[in-house]
């Protein structure tokens, strides 16, 4: 079994109650106006160094890509060895400038990034000899494709558990592709959603261990609702804080019941920027904002809310072309483990493309890495419509949505990074 060094550590940025008491905010439904009223549970990030390399996730809705950076380069790895994602809850302050709605406010977001930056050096500076395990468990059956009924969703449940040389387990990472959406905009205390129940449900099992969640490409899964049911502000039983500690607890047994085998193989880093266009659907945009004026003066409640945001879209961007984003796409191998990171919504398809790709191996393919630009759906997916395809991008505030064939180039740039193994550092592409 291959012997690494490798550490792990904690640091919670859960908001104190004078910044709560200044009406913080919960980012990721329209709907949800009101500041939050409390805690429910602690918010972190939670990071895992081995060799000179790192993964870090906080428990926020997602990171502008300047934020991401600057972890990076604060930390005390090299900038392109580094994994900055978050879990996606739409149960934390907001905390991505400039995009989603609402900004976020100073304090909360400084403390993202210096906890972001204490939790991986913490875990460079805790480095001591390891064997990692690997191991996939079963589809916990949780996750639902919330644009089709039967439709794709990626069900591997892949753990990774880091023991030191006296059998003590200092890390467990689970992953799993479900939007962390089970508590609904009627919520308004502070909660990780189900992933703080797999945590826990890990941490039962690895009392001394640092357990870390990562979302998986699950831009168009959660657990059986429709995006247009997060338009309501009605509670039901199906999106309660029980719903989000069953489904933690299903996920986090699966993981754990998975059968356990050595990781052997390279450690490395790879990454690869991938300029991608962005394509306007819309046409006219002043002629847009004032019709959705319009209609917002006898809309109810939640509808103004959202032509609010359309019609602040539209005035923003009018005179705007479409243009392109750059996104960074980054692919680890943990002792020959792959773990490939990509930025925004990423759909099923995308996800199980690349698992595909990596044959048998227990692989985590990720989304929220670097960046939240929203949703990047595959070619095919276009022609359906809908939120994710032709609306998200106003609301999270991107000047239009991807151009069709993004998650494709995403995908392709993931795989040519695993394949090239040491011969790729960090390189643009672009089309």
């Amino acid at each position: 079994m291959s012997k690494l060094v490798a550490g792990a550590m904690e640091v919670e940025i859960t908001p104190t109650p004078e910044l709560l008491g200044r009406g913080l905010c919960l980012a990721g439904f329209a709907a949800r106006t009101e500041p939050a009223t409390g805690v429910h549970d602690p918010l972190a990030a939670r990071a895992v160094v081995v060799e000179d390399t790192a993964i870090v996730v906080v428990d926020v809705i997602g990171l502008h890509e300047e934020t991401s950076a600057r972890i990076r380069a604060r930390c005390a790895l090299p900038d392109a060895n580094v994994v900055v994602t978050s879990t996606h809850t739409h149960g934390a302050p907001a905390s991505v400038q400039g995009r989603l709605g609402a900004e976020p406010e100073a304090e909360f977001l400084r403390s993202i990034e210096d906890a972001c930056v204490a939790a991986l050096d913490g875990a460079c500076a805790a480095r001591q000899p390891v064997t990692l395990t690997v191991g996939q468990g079963v589809d916990p059956g949780v996750a639902r494709n919330r644009r089709h009924r039967g439709g794709d969703v990626d069900g591997a449940v892949p753990i990774l558990r880091l023991r030191s040389d006296d059998g003590t387990v200092v890390a467990v990472i689970v992953a799993y592709a479900c939007h962390p959406v089970v508590l609904g905009p009627d919520n308004r205390r502070i909660t990780a959603d189900y992933p703080h129940y797999v945590r826990e449900r890990v941490r039962a099992a690895h009392p001394e261990a640092v357990a870390l969640f990562l979302t998986g490409c699950a831009g168009d899964a959660n657990t059986g609702h429709s995006a247009q049911d997060s338009l309501s502000l009605r509670a039901t039983d199906a999106r309660s804080f029980r719903a989000a500690e069953k489904a933690g607890v299903a996920i986090a047994e699966a993981a754990l019941a998975a059968s356990e085998r050595p990781a052997e193989g390279p450690t490395e880093a790879l990454d690869a920027l991938v300029t991608l266009d962005l394509a306007r659907r819309e046409a006219d945009l002043p002629n847009l904002a004032r019709k959705w004026r319009a209609e917002a003066e006898t809309a109810d409640e939640v509808r103004r809310v959202v032509l609010e945001h359309w019609i602040r879209w539209a005035e923003t961007y009018a005179d705007t072309p479409p243009g392109s984003w750059t996104a960074r796409v980054s692919a680890l191998r943990w002792a020959g483990v792959p773990i490939v990171a990509l930025p925004g919504e990423i759909f099923a398809q995308t996800g199980l493309s690349i698992r595909a790709a990596c044959g048998d191996t227990a692989a985590f393919v990720l989304g929220y890495a670097d960046s939240f630009p929203g949703y990047i759906p595959p070619a095919d997916e276009f022609s359906f419509g809908g939120y994710e395809v032709e609306e998200a991008h106003r609301f999270i505030g991107m000047p239009a949505a991807f151009a069709r064939g993004s998650a494709e180039r995403l995908a392709a740039t993931a795989l040519d990074l695993l394949s090239s193994g040491g011969a790729v550092a960090s390189k643009e592409t672009a089309g």
